[in-house]
């Protein structure tokens, strides 16, 4: 069986181009239960395949969430629409567009959660990590995918839609241009475009006094925040510099 130690896992990844070789390097040895498993999952990295496909997993908000090949790899940045969200303390909690359910699992105190998106790939991986925590998962394209029966009981609905322009995704990293599903990053011609489809209805959903929260761009906000007003919500704008990560707000009244 071919060897491989530590140092020459740091120097392939540092050759290949990873900035956080040694990081990269801890994951991929923890990750793999022998030698041979971890040359192949050096080889797999070190030819472009995102790290989170790799190994099956990413971190995010202190827990490893499931990823697949082919699902959304949720953001550092939208550790802070988390953190939107969970100040509000909603019971019935909507994740939609939700990836791998990183967002819906990662907020405290749901009493329900439902989580919903479009791609096949997406709601299998989110059912695998919302299943644990009784989290139901639907499947199609918004709002459509929902039952009836849950119209005006949500007290939050959380997004994190694709807000990059058409025009912009050939100018992403690499790993996410190719790797990553163009339908969990095509915002439409200005990006907003399902900002504006996720405002339009999110009323109807919420019940009395809940909140919308969509994830945006400092490039995209003014978009984002004149789609939620526009929907009818008191809409306010919160950012992390910490993060560089912004989110727009919207409230429903309480009557």
């Amino acid at each position: 069986m071919m060897e491989i130690d530590y140092d020459e896992v740091v120097s392939s990844l540092r050759s290949a181009g990873c900035v956080f070789a040694e990081e990269e390097a801890d994951i991929l040895v923890e990750s793999a239960t022998n030698r041979a498993e971890l040359i192949e999952l050096l080889g797999r990295r070190i030819s472009g395949e995102p790290l989170e496909y790799v190994v099956g997993w990413v971190l995010f908000c202190g827990r490893r969430i499931a990823v697949a090949p082919g699902v959304f790899v949720p953001r550092r940045r939208t550790e802070f629409l988390v953190e939107c969200v969970a100040a509000l303390r909603p019971s019935v909690l909507l994740d939609l567009c939700c990836g791998s359910g990183a967002i819906g699992l990662s907020v405290g105190g749901v009493t329900e959660l439902h989580a919903a998106d479009i791609d096949v790939a997406a709601v299998e991986c989110a059912r695998r990590n919302l299943d644990a925590v009784g989290g139901t998962v639907h499947l199609g394209d918004l709002y459509d995918a929902l039952p009836s029966e849950l119209r005006g009981r949500f007290d939050a609905v959380v997004v994190n839609a694709p807000y990059v322009p058409t025009g912009e995704i050939g100018l992403m990293p690499r790993e996410a241009r190719i790797h990553e599903p163009h339908v969990a990053l095509d915002g439409g011609t200005d990006g907003a475009g399902l900002h504006r489809r996720v405002s339009a209805r999110a009323m109807e959903w919420l019940a009395p006094g809940g909140h919308l929260l969509i994830e945006t761009s400092a490039q995209l906000v003014d978009s984002t925040l004149q789609a939620v007003r526009d929907a009818g919500f008191t809409a306010r704008i919160c950012e992390s510099e910490v993060l560089d990560a912004v989110v727009v707000v919207g409230s429903r009244p309480s009557r």
